[in-house]
């Protein structure tokens, strides 16, 4: 494993919307394909943070996360349509919240001191990544967070976004993960369950 470590702290969410963000995910135009598509290796999830992090302070980050995350009651999230970016990546739009941003919030500030600024494709699941998956990592906390913080749920790459029904669901699994090629959720690190409070 790479000194460093391409780390994701991401809502995983219901197996209703993990099951329909994999079939929008497959129903994208064969000719759009870019490489990309959601399955059982490749999560559909939300980030809340991304970052580079030393593999060997894994555990110490679990610990951190072992204090904010039970803090933290289940969140009722709203899909609201599809999204593309100015090239042609595609996904599912999740409304910012208090509850969502306050959230991120509290995960960016609680794991900043783990933060290396640069890492490499060494840090991706199999040495894998592109030149922009690094730069994606190696940006967000100035590009991507706090007043840019734009939740969603990537699902590949289309010339437009797919037609998605507004909806709501409630998210209880929050999970660290290891990114892979296009930053997507490859494997699993460690799950927590967010609960009711009493």
């Amino acid at each position: 494993m790479s000194d460093l470590l391409a780390l994701d702290v991401a809502i995983l969410p219901p197996a209703h919307v993990r099951d329909r963000a994999i079939e929008l995910s497959a129903a994208l135009p064969a000719k759009d394909f870019e490489g990309l598509r959601l399955d059982e290796a490749h999560l559909p999830h939300v980030t809340l943070t991304q970052q580079f992090v030393r593999a060997a302070d894994l555990e110490r980050i679990f610990d951190r996360l072992d204090v904010v995350l039970p803090q933290q009651p289940p969140l009722t999230l709203e899909a609201t349509g599809g999204g593309k970016t100015l090239a042609s990546t595609v996904w599912m739009a999740i409304a910012r919240s208090d509850a969502l941003t306050g959230l991120h919030e509290r995960l960016m500030d609680a794991l900043r001191e783990f933060e290396h600024a640069f890492g490499g494709a060494s840090a991706f699941a199999e040495g894998d990544a592109r030149a922009a998956d690094i730069a994606w990592v190696s940006g967000y906390r100035l590009k991507s967070s706090f007043l840019s913080f734009a939740p969603h749920i990537t699902l590949g790459h289309a010339n437009e976004p797919p037609r998605i029904e507004p909806f709501t669901f409630v998210a209880t699994d929050v999970a660290a993960c290891h990114l892979g090629r296009f930053c997507t959720c490859r494997r699993v690190l460690r799950k927590w369950t967010l609960a009711p409070r009493p």
